[in-house]
């Protein structure tokens, strides 16, 4: 234990009584088979709990905490492997918040004894929600259909992903079978090319040509299966955004993908969460690295990358047909700033916006899409 939290300012039974009126950080460390929770308060640790990932012990870790009226959660990967027990708690009425992983290795790595543990992650993340609860992202119980449209969307980006390595793979295997290959068949990218590749027939009599055929077939089947899911989950999406997301569509340079990607990552409208949260949450807000009295800015690496992802394409789009930011950007340049510099000032612009159309999107109930 930290020493630093050896003080004891209310006692044990104060705290598991409730009268001490003082607020219990829980943290969770969670995992695929089990979860660790360390509760603390200001003085130091109060209680932990260790559960099997699974409802009933979400209910057994939510009346361990009921000692504790007044409580606030954190959950590492409250999105991922904690999803579950996250949302099981904002069900019920729980405060709960989202920790990255990436935030508690940080401050693992800062401690002045290194060591890891299930108990000690869970720990870090209790004491990130005691000092920084008012920023860390609040987890809600999902909307069915917010949450299908979130399903839609990152499948259909991760789908994306997949067959655009198959695809490399199939390039690689004609080149094998044939390095002229692409003066026979139909741009790999199209449904005839790879409808082509599923019925190719390599050079040469050796067993080795029959065996590189054979790969090309299967590689190219599995694309056509990808194919088919894309289009389908696009299609989903694009019915979705249509009837719930036409705010965000309204926004020169968005179309069905990129609007159900803000939704997807951004949830419900929630209090408190404006365009700075945005910037700050898709990395577009510059970081202050000032030293020796010289104030100096630079880029956000960090950050939400698919939000981050869909701003830009959304600049690139507006940066070609959309005249206010064509202007946009020219006086940007005349100012000094380089052709980089302009677009993510047009990205934190864009984020004002874009914050005002997602909370239109919300102002009626979401249509059902599927």
């Amino acid at each position: 234990m930290d020493p630093s939290e050896t003080r004891r300012a209310t006692s044990p039974r104060e705290l598991a009584s409730g009268r001490s009126g003082v607020v219990i950080w829980i943290g969770v460390d969670a995992h695929k088979r089990l979860h660790e929770a360390v509760a603390i308060s200001e003085s130091g640790v109060v209680g932990s709990r260790r559960i099997h990932n699974d409802p009933p012990q979400w209910a057994q870790l939510l009346e361990w905490a009921t000692q504790w009226p007044q409580r606030v959660w954190a959950v590492e990967g409250a999105w991922y492997l904690g999803r579950g027990l996250a949302q099981f708690l904002a069900e019920h009425g729980e405060e709960v918040h989202e920790v990255n992983g990436r935030w508690t290795a940080q401050r693992r790595r800062g401690m002045r004894r290194p060591g890891k543990s299930d108990r000690l992650d869970a720990h870090s993340v209790a004491q990130l929600l005691r000092e920084e609860r008012a920023t860390l992202p609040r987890v809600y119980a999902e909307d069915d259909e917010l949450a299908s449209v979130q399903l839609w969307s990152r499948l259909e980006a991760e789908l994306t992903e997949d067959r655009t390595r198959l695809l490399n793979r199939l390039h690689d295997l004609l080149l094998l079978c044939d390095p002229r290959y692409a003066t026979a068949l139909p741009d790999l990218t199209t449904q005839a090319g790879i409808a082509a590749a599923r019925a190719y027939v390599a050079p040469g009599a050796r067993a080795v040509a029959r065996e590189r055929e054979q790969a090309v077939r299967v590689t190219a089947e599995q694309v056509a299966l990808l194919d088919a899911q894309i289009r389908d989950l696009r299609r989903k999406l694009e019915r979705a955004s249509k009837s719930s997301f036409r705010a965000l569509r309204a926004i020169e340079g968005v179309g069905a993908l990129t609007a159900c990607t803000i939704v997807a990552e951004l949830g419900a409208p929630r209090p408190g969460f404006g365009d700075e949260q945005l910037a700050a949450l898709a990395g577009v807000a510059p970081l202050e690295a000032s030293s020796a009295g010289v104030t100096r800015h630079r880029v956000n690496r960090g950050g939400n990358r698919r939000l981050n992802l869909a701003l830009h394409r959304i600049v690139l789009t507006q940066a070609r047909m959309y005249e206010p930011a064509r202007a946009y950007l020219a006086r940007r340049r005349a100012e000094g700033r380089t052709d980089r510099e302009a677009r993510r000032a047009l990205k934190r612009l864009l984020c004002r916006r874009i914050i005002q159309a997602w909370r239109a999107c919300f102002d009626q109930p979401l249509a059902a899409a599927a």
